[in-house]
């Protein structure tokens, strides 16, 4: 298994996320938009009818996403043991979206630094929910910062956890939970009840990946230049100033490590919603800290990488003679 996470993140560092429509996640993505389809046209408007049916689809998902992978790694390791590797690897390799992150939230930086900011607004709101359209500079860049650190978690650290933890089938099985929450869990009129397990059980299992999140970007720091001690301060005063348990755990690091405030106030619909300030204001948001985000990110996945490769090499080294 250290072989495998060691080469799926670095084949993702050097290639990035391939587009196409054999993507696992967009075969998850497919799954899941027949069942919001189902769901709508039966109009069942009885809020715990939805919530079981949204928990149904949910855990339906999950186990096609773990069974399917488990069966097609058995069926090539039975085969012989170098295509096994070579299919898991692969898998695991779609599983991670770090060089994703950052040349996304690159784009919204070229575009800043060239004053466009409807190119800026218009790459934005490709990597983030909120209303785009009348952020000025600074608004963009504190959105493309935030997305970078809170991505981090579930788009990198707690996909090579999950593939630690249990290789491919449980990768997959942890990305079909993080998109379901991606397309349905949501509070609104469609998906309040719909999609409120899948909602919870994405908050349970980012848990534990976001705390770790947090304190390899703590340490991520120290080799990038941020302000260590400004990254712990501020982690430790606003790390659950969100409505999520999650994702203000590794914003307040990137907050405090960059000297900006994140946070506030944001448009979704044109509907205003309320959040709380991470951080303080102690330097402009300006278009160089969507670079030293990534910078962070990149650190911090690097040491999960190193870390949990060696760990497994070890356990099996020293446990399973």
């Amino acid at each position: 298994m250290a072989l495998i996470i060691i080469t799926a993140f670095v084949l993702d560092c050097i290639i990035g996320d391939p587009q196409n429509f054999l993507h696992p996640v967009r075969l998850i993505g497919g799954v899941i938009a027949f069942g919001i389809r189902v769901f709508k046209k039966a109009g069942i408007k009885n809020r715990a009818v939805q919530y079981l049916l949204g928990a149904i689809m949910s855990i339906t998902v999950i186990c096609i996403s773990f069974i399917t992978v488990w069966f097609i790694t058995w069926i090539l390791y039975r085969v012989n043991r170098l295509t096994g590797v070579i299919a898991e690897t692969v898998i695991c390799y779609f599983l991670i979206a770090a060089k994703a992150l950052k040349t996304e939230s690159m784009k919204v930086y070229h575009s800043l630094c060239k004053e466009d900011l409807q190119e800026a607004r218009k790459n934005l709101s490709y990597i983030v929910g909120r209303d785009t359209q009348n952020l000025n500079e600074q608004g963009i860049t504190k959105a493309a910062v935030e997305t970078v650190a809170e991505n981090l978690s579930d788009g990198v650290i707690a996909p090579l956890i999950f593939i630690f933890m249990g290789g491919a089938p449980l990768g997959m099985a942890y990305k079909a939970v993080n998109t379901l929450d991606s397309m349905i869990g949501y509070r609104n009129e469609d998906f309040e009840y719909f999609g409120k397990f899948a909602a919870r059980l994405d908050d349970a299992v980012n848990f534990i990946p976001a705390r770790i999140s947090a304190l390899l970007m703590i340490a991520g720091s120290v080799f990038t230049g941020g302000n260590v001690k400004g990254a712990a301060a501020i982690y430790t005063r606003d790390r659950r100033n969100h409505k999520s348990p999650n994702s203000a755990q590794t914003e307040s690091v990137c907050a405090g490590a960059l000297g900006l405030c994140l946070g506030g106030d944001s448009y979704y619909g044109g509907v205003l919603v309320s959040k709380p300030l991470i951080g303080d204001d102690k330097n402009i948001p300006m278009p160089e800290h969507i670079k030293a985000a990534n910078h962070l990110m990149y650190a911090a996945a690097i040491m999960a990488a190193l870390l949990l490769s060696s760990a497994s090499f070890f356990i099996r080294r020293f446990f399973y003679v």
